[in-house]
């Protein structure tokens, strides 16, 4: 079967949002391009190259870049539009990258096409009971809304519970949250710049 322009088109366009994202990911964590080559056991250049969507990684590369960054391999094959041109602004409801799991008691969905830009958006579902127990701090922005349920959230030391459209945002600052309702908490997370 003979590839067609589109089809490549279309191919190109994946393996450029895959570099992307790993790109994001890695400046997110501060790491380098030489730590990360080292860390993958590959070779700068090589590792540049799937950045810039020049070259495609293997699945063990995206195997052992996905522990690294402790996400599931499955977020680097989000499915996507079959317009190709769309995929660049649109994310359609049924085609969200998920991380997490219910058994940990929060499920994420990334709502922005990829983790290019200057921040991300996530439909975060915290469980009835989850928690995060040890405060969490991370060189970021970060801004929240409640779309249903009770959230509640510690920011440098101090609890806040918010209810359905309330919203928060904080900057560089510990923070922890829970949810002790027994219903699940659903909200819209923003965070700037991308860590996922």
């Amino acid at each position: 079967m003979v590839a067609t322009a589109q089809t490549l088109e279309h191919a190109n366009a994946n393996i450029s949002s895959v570099g992307t994202d790993i790109r994001a990911l890695r400046k997110s964590r501060s790491i380098t391009l030489v730590d990360f080559a080292n860390a993958l056991n590959r070779s700068v250049g090589f590792v540049s190259q799937i950045e810039r969507g020049i070259s495609e990684p293997s699945i063990q590369d995206l195997r052992n870049i996905a522990a690294m960054f402790d996400v599931p391999v499955s977020f680097f094959f989000g499915e996507h539009s079959g317009d190709e041109n769309e995929g660049r602004y649109i994310v359609r409801g049924s085609e969200r990258r998920k991380l997490g799991n219910p058994e940990e008691g929060l499920v994420e969905e990334l709502l922005s096409p990829d983790l290019g830009g200057s921040f991300e958006m996530i439909r975060s579902e915290f469980a009835s009971g989850a928690k995060l127990d040890e405060p969490l701090q991370r060189d970021t922005e970060e801004s929240g809304f409640v779309i249903s349920g009770i959230f509640e959230i510690e920011i440098s030391g101090v609890w806040h519970i918010l209810h359905e459209g309330d919203s928060f945002r904080f900057a560089g600052e510990p923070y922890r949250w829970r949810n002790t309702s027994k219903q699940p908490a659903i909200l819209i997370w923003a965070v700037s710049p991308p860590v996922y």
